[in-house]
């Protein structure tokens, strides 16, 4: 049960760090769109791309403890 509302949990700050970002400016980055070639992250996108990260890991841990304890 715990581990179940943990997986909600994670997955819901997760989604919300992934729709923070500002990646390009929309459908038109991804087909070459984009002008900026490299940019550095800093201040609170740094923080943010981390934290993303970090939550997807953990994610994926918990997911995969949920599979092995058989929950």
């Amino acid at each position: 049960m715990f581990l179940n509302v943990l997986q909600i949990v994670l997955a819901v700050l997760l989604t919300a760090c992934i729709l923070i970002q500002q990646k390009g400016a929309g459908l038109g980055a991804a087909f070459g769109g984009s002008s900026n070639v490299y940019s550095t992250k800093r201040g609170a996108e740094k923080i943010i791309f981390r934290a993303t990260i970090v939550l997807a890991i953990l994610f994926f841990g918990v997911a995969l403890w949920s599979v092995v304890r058989g929950v």
